[in-house]
């Protein structure tokens, strides 16, 4: 180890805040056995599928640490490898919950947990009102169809089967409103204050399990306390108006006619309150500055995420009935073993850069880009500084027909001639896509009007699956990959003009929606805002044109209250193509008002 190594390596003892129980290999050059040295480890059970914030996700960064520090990176956060970031782990309930029914002054009491739970998205609420059944809780006028019609639930609490009048059929017509979400916001725009969700009966599925205290990616419904309750408890409350629960709903099914009425033997008093837990996950980065008076002064940033799905999540594909780690070999560890080589072998020819070049490894990429849009909101560097960002993610699997698969091909005129011509020494099978936002951190670096490049070798049956495990990766082909990039980013060092940057028009991906509308607004899934917080807007499109703009906040639309994602999905599917809606956004927390006229998909 070189002099300068071993200083390094004692001062990453001493600051570094993670553990260090494994090193690599160490060779100036790109190679696949240090490429598959890194993903063993990163993949190894030892690490437990690097979920974000998780014991695994720190080891997997003090390996990452560790290889900054013998290639002899500079640490780019103040002296720190580590940029720790907030996020929302889990949902706890806090001891302001409990449920209670007067039922001709006969109290009863559900057992949280075993009898009741408070919904993930409720508020928190305290709430003393008459009782309605509100049947499905669906309103839909184009299927002639409205629980709440003739009734009113303005400041009373509904209680609302879940699923609709054709069961759990997936293909039914009533399926958009079935979600726990979309009948919360039609509560809501009724005038509810409270939700009683129930299962009723349903021929294949009689478990009647109470839903799990799961964050969504979204914040809760502010107004509303919302739990779910256990068929028994609202069958005794049928029983009090000599009704039978499962024959009223059977009626329902058959008539597909609504059915809603108020209890008129039973009040509720429900209290609910969850609470977000916060825990920290890390982006690590170093740096090597460039030579050249002038460009040393400018970056480009080459990147992949190291987090991944733990022992499961909501992106798991694995259907097993016993938890599993989720190893992420392919997705990311050799993202991420590729940027640990091509430090180290820039690292040893840094004396020929011209411009400052930073390796950063994201995590928090599989909960919605956490990391990297973080990153981009505190970086250390001015943003415009950045003249180019490279990402990797999934590039283990190279097949015997060399296909790579390469986005960001639009966001500059220039990188497709630059991958042709260095592609001559390599002979993959490329294929292009122009856009720029995409399912991975180079999104977070476009929607800063940075040119970007990603490259990925595809999806396969192991994509988050316990099965994605460190043996099936190619590591020759990662090789190959990893060298081809570092002739990209040396080439881009090289010249001594700024690549440009060119808005791309999104395409429709030909995917099947469940609205037709199109906006073309880029969503920031990493924000915490009450509404819906946008990081772009693609070239051409109604956003753009009607004047909405990156960091604006949704908060209505077409007359409808935005405060998630879900809420702005349901409300495209309330318009179609053509219509002209008032979209009202909060821009440096002033409300500016936008006509939009909405596309088609």
């Amino acid at each position: 180890m070189k002099k300068c190594c071993k200083f390094y390596f004692v001062l990453f003892l001493f600051l570094s805040s993670f553990p260090v129980l494994a090193q690599k290999s160490y060779s100036p050059e790109i190679t696949a056995k240090e490429i598959q040295e890194s993903i063993n480890y990163l993949a190894s059970d030892k690490l437990e599928g690097r979920f974000t914030g998780s014991k695994g996700e720190k080891l997997a960064a003090g390996f990452i640490e560790n290889t900054f520090t013998n290639a002899g990176l500079v640490p780019l956060f103040n002296g720190k490898y580590s940029q720790p970031f907030p996020f929302i782990a889990s949902l706890k309930l806090t001891k302001h919950n409990s449920l209670e029914f007067d039922i001709n002054n006969f109290v009863l009491k559900p057992k949280i947990e075993s009898e009741f739970t408070t919904a993930p998205f409720s508020g928190k609420s305290d709430i003393n009102t008459e009782l309605v059944f509100a049947g499905y809780g669906i309103s839909a006028p184009d299927l002639k169809y409205d629980d709440y019609a003739g009734i009113d639930v303005k400041g009373k609490t509904v209680v609302i089967l879940r699923y609709n009048p054709e069961g759990d059929n997936p293909h039914s017509k009533f399926e958009k409103y079935s979600a726990y979400r979309y009948k919360a916001k039609a509560a809501r725009e009724k005038g509810a204050a409270g939700i009683i969700f129930v299962t009723g009966f349903i021929p294949k599925d009689d478990a009647d399990k109470l839903m799990n205290l799961t964050y969504d990616g979204a914040g809760g419904e502010a107004s509303l306390g919302i739990v779910q309750v256990k068929r028994s408890i609202i069958n005794e409350i049928f029983k009090s108006e000599n009704l039978d629960l499962e024959n009223y709903q059977k009626k329902i099914n058959k008539t597909k006619t609504p059915a809603s009425f108020v209890f008129k033997n039973t009040k509720v008093k429900l209290s609910t309150e969850v609470k977000e837990v916060i825990e920290e996950g890390h982006n690590i980065a170093g740096y090597i500055e460039g030579s050249d008076p002038v460009l040393k002064d400018r970056y480009i940033v080459i990147g992949a995420h190291y987090d991944h799905w733990g022992w499961g999540g909501t992106g798991s594909l694995y259907r097993g009935s016993e938890p599993k780690i989720h190893h992420g070999a392919d997705d990311n560890a050799t993202g991420t073993a590729s940027v640990l080589e091509l430090a180290e072998k820039f690292t040893n020819e840094k004396d020929r850069l011209k411009r400052s070049i930073i390796f950063i490894a994201f995590s928090g990429e599989e909960l919605g880009l956490l990391g990297s849009a973080y990153f981009t909101e505190h970086s250390p560097v001015p943003m415009d500084k950045i003249d180019a960002m490279i990402n990797l993610d999934m590039v283990g699997r190279l097949n015997s027909e060399k296909n790579l698969i390469v986005y960001g091909t639009g966001t500059s005129s220039g990188w497709k001639s630059l991958l042709n011509d260095f592609n001559k020494n390599y002979n993959f099978k490329l294929t292009f896509n122009d856009e720029g936002y995409g399912p991975s951190d180079h999104s977070s670096f476009y929607a800063k009007n940075i040119p970007v490049l990603f490259f990925f070798t595809g999806t396969h049956t192991d994509y988050h699956r316990p099965t994605d495990t460190a043996e099936k990766i190619n590591a020759a082909g990662e090789e190959s990959i990893a060298k081809y990039v570092y002739k990209i980013a040396e080439a881009i060092d090289e010249n001594p003009e700024r690549p440009n940057y060119v808005n791309v028009p999104r395409k429709d991906s030909g995917r099947s929606m469940s609205f037709r509308v199109y906006v073309g607004t880029i969503p920031d899934y990493a924000a915490q805002v009450e509404g819906l917080k946008i990081t772009g807007v693609s070239e051409g499109s109604p956003a753009q044109k009607a004047g909405l703009m990156a960091g604006d906040i949704i908060i209505e639309f077409g007359g409808k209250k935005i405060s998630n994602i879900y809420d702005y999905t349901y409300a495209l599917g309330d318009f179609s193509p053509g219509d002209v809606v008032n979209v009202v956004v909060l821009r440096n927390n002033e409300k500016h008002t936008f006509k939009v006229e909405l596309g088609a998909r």
